[in-house]
Protein backbone atom coordinates (compact mmCIF):
# COMPACT_ATOMS: atom_id res chain seq x y z
CA UNK A 1 0.00 0.00 0.00
CA UNK A 2 1.33 3.67 -1.04
CA UNK A 3 0.27 7.20 0.18
CA UNK A 4 0.19 9.78 -2.56
CA UNK A 5 3.54 10.76 -1.97
CA UNK A 6 4.91 7.41 -2.97
CA UNK A 7 6.18 6.29 0.14
CA UNK A 8 5.86 2.41 0.82
CA UNK A 9 3.89 1.56 4.05
CA UNK A 10 5.42 -1.64 5.95
CA UNK A 11 3.67 -3.72 8.45
CA UNK A 12 5.13 -6.19 11.45
CA UNK A 13 3.32 -9.25 11.80
CA UNK A 14 3.46 -11.17 15.44
CA UNK A 15 6.81 -12.84 14.94
CA UNK A 16 8.58 -9.01 13.67
CA UNK A 17 6.76 -7.71 17.17
CA UNK A 18 8.35 -10.14 19.28
CA UNK A 19 11.33 -9.20 18.38
CA UNK A 20 10.73 -5.48 18.65
CA UNK A 21 8.93 -5.44 22.61
CA UNK A 22 10.15 -7.41 26.11
CA UNK A 23 6.34 -7.86 26.00
CA UNK A 24 4.58 -11.87 25.88
CA UNK A 25 1.53 -13.46 26.64
CA UNK A 26 -0.60 -12.59 28.19
CA UNK A 27 0.87 -8.86 28.00
CA UNK A 28 1.10 -8.79 24.46
CA UNK A 29 -1.76 -6.43 23.42
CA UNK A 30 -0.93 -6.16 19.86
CA UNK A 31 -1.68 -9.13 17.24
CA UNK A 32 0.60 -7.03 14.08
CA UNK A 33 1.20 -3.38 12.81
CA UNK A 34 0.03 -2.34 9.59
CA UNK A 35 0.08 0.93 7.51
CA UNK A 36 3.85 1.85 9.17
CA UNK A 37 5.11 4.88 8.19
CA UNK A 38 8.65 5.59 9.43
CA UNK A 39 8.05 6.61 13.54
CA UNK A 40 5.07 8.89 11.98
CA UNK A 41 2.24 6.61 12.07
CA UNK A 42 1.17 3.25 12.19
CA UNK A 43 -2.18 1.14 13.11
CA UNK A 44 -1.96 -1.25 15.79
CA UNK A 45 -4.33 -4.61 15.16
CA UNK A 46 -5.35 -5.89 18.22
CA UNK A 47 -8.03 -9.41 17.75
CA UNK A 48 -10.25 -9.61 20.86
CA UNK A 49 -11.03 -12.85 21.79
CA UNK A 50 -12.98 -14.58 25.02
CA UNK A 51 -10.08 -16.61 25.94
CA UNK A 52 -7.95 -14.27 27.42
CA UNK A 53 -6.99 -13.90 30.77
CA UNK A 54 -8.72 -10.53 31.93
CA UNK A 55 -12.48 -11.49 30.93
CA UNK A 56 -12.39 -14.22 33.74
CA UNK A 57 -13.12 -11.04 35.99
CA UNK A 58 -13.84 -8.25 33.82
CA UNK A 59 -16.76 -9.45 33.82
CA UNK A 60 -17.30 -12.83 33.91
CA UNK A 61 -21.45 -12.37 32.57
CA UNK A 62 -20.40 -9.47 30.11
CA UNK A 63 -16.74 -9.36 29.36
CA UNK A 64 -15.25 -5.90 28.61
CA UNK A 65 -11.78 -5.27 27.57
CA UNK A 66 -10.66 -3.14 30.15
CA UNK A 67 -9.93 -0.09 29.46
CA UNK A 68 -6.02 0.16 30.82
CA UNK A 69 -5.58 -2.46 28.30
CA UNK A 70 -6.47 -0.62 25.33
CA UNK A 71 -4.32 2.20 26.45
CA UNK A 72 -1.84 -0.17 27.10
CA UNK A 73 -2.34 -1.20 23.34
CA UNK A 74 -1.87 1.88 22.01
CA UNK A 75 1.44 2.46 24.34
CA UNK A 76 2.82 -1.17 22.49
CA UNK A 77 1.97 -0.25 18.78
CA UNK A 78 3.69 3.48 19.63
CA UNK A 79 7.00 1.93 20.79
CA UNK A 80 7.44 -1.11 18.38
CA UNK A 81 7.18 1.71 15.37
CA UNK A 82 9.83 3.66 17.59
CA UNK A 83 11.56 0.86 18.08
CA UNK A 84 11.93 -0.22 14.60
CA UNK A 85 12.59 3.64 13.16
CA UNK A 86 15.96 3.29 14.85
CA UNK A 87 17.00 0.45 13.21
CA UNK A 88 19.30 -2.45 14.08
CA UNK A 89 22.43 -0.79 15.33
CA UNK A 90 20.57 0.79 18.74
CA UNK A 91 18.75 -1.59 20.39
CA UNK A 92 16.24 -0.06 22.15
CA UNK A 93 13.56 0.15 24.89
CA UNK A 94 10.48 1.79 25.02
CA UNK A 95 9.20 3.64 28.68
CA UNK A 96 5.60 4.86 28.96
CA UNK A 97 5.80 8.47 30.59
CA UNK A 98 1.79 10.15 30.64
CA UNK A 99 -1.49 9.60 29.47
CA UNK A 100 -3.22 12.25 28.64
CA UNK A 101 -7.12 13.05 27.65
CA UNK A 102 -7.81 9.27 27.87
CA UNK A 103 -11.91 8.44 27.00
CA UNK A 104 -13.44 5.14 26.68
CA UNK A 105 -16.50 6.01 24.23
CA UNK A 106 -17.70 2.34 23.79
CA UNK A 107 -16.74 -0.49 25.34
CA UNK A 108 -14.45 -3.26 23.36
CA UNK A 109 -15.70 -7.01 23.35
CA UNK A 110 -14.66 -10.50 22.32
CA UNK A 111 -15.21 -11.04 18.53
CA UNK A 112 -14.37 -7.30 17.84
CA UNK A 113 -10.97 -6.16 16.09
CA UNK A 114 -9.81 -3.26 17.63
CA UNK A 115 -7.52 -0.99 15.24
CA UNK A 116 -5.64 1.06 17.00
CA UNK A 117 -4.05 4.72 15.10
CA UNK A 118 -1.02 6.29 16.72
CA UNK A 119 0.04 9.43 15.24
CA UNK A 120 3.08 11.07 16.26
CA UNK A 121 2.88 14.56 17.37
CA UNK A 122 6.34 15.26 18.23
CA UNK A 123 9.85 14.46 18.72
CA UNK A 124 12.77 16.24 21.24
CA UNK A 125 15.77 13.77 21.67
CA UNK A 126 14.53 10.55 23.28
CA UNK A 127 11.01 11.79 23.91
CA UNK A 128 7.69 10.90 21.69
CA UNK A 129 4.36 11.82 22.16
CA UNK A 130 1.91 10.16 20.06
CA UNK A 131 -2.24 11.20 19.33
CA UNK A 132 -3.94 7.76 19.65
CA UNK A 133 -7.12 6.46 18.60
CA UNK A 134 -8.63 2.60 18.79
CA UNK A 135 -11.33 1.65 16.34
CA UNK A 136 -13.85 -0.45 16.04
CA UNK A 137 -15.58 -1.48 12.72
CA UNK A 138 -14.70 2.19 11.91
CA UNK A 139 -16.04 3.99 15.07
CA UNK A 140 -14.10 4.85 17.99
CA UNK A 141 -13.81 3.51 20.84
CA UNK A 142 -11.09 5.25 22.60
CA UNK A 143 -8.60 7.96 22.51
CA UNK A 144 -5.51 8.76 24.43
CA UNK A 145 -2.28 11.10 23.99
CA UNK A 146 0.58 9.25 25.00
CA UNK A 147 3.97 10.41 25.85
CA UNK A 148 7.39 7.79 25.63
CA UNK A 149 11.17 7.79 26.26
CA UNK A 150 13.49 5.77 24.58
CA UNK A 151 16.26 4.07 25.86
CA UNK A 152 19.66 2.34 25.22
CA UNK A 153 19.07 -1.54 26.37
CA UNK A 154 22.31 -2.40 28.17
Amino acid sequence: MADVAGTTLEAVDIMGLMKLLPHRYPFLMIDRIIDIDGDNSAIGVKNVTINEPHFLGHFPDQPVMPGVLIVEAMAQTAGAICIRAAGASKPSLVYFLTIDGAKFRKPVVPGDQLMIHVRKLRKRGNLLKFACEGLVDGQKVAEAEIQAMMVEND
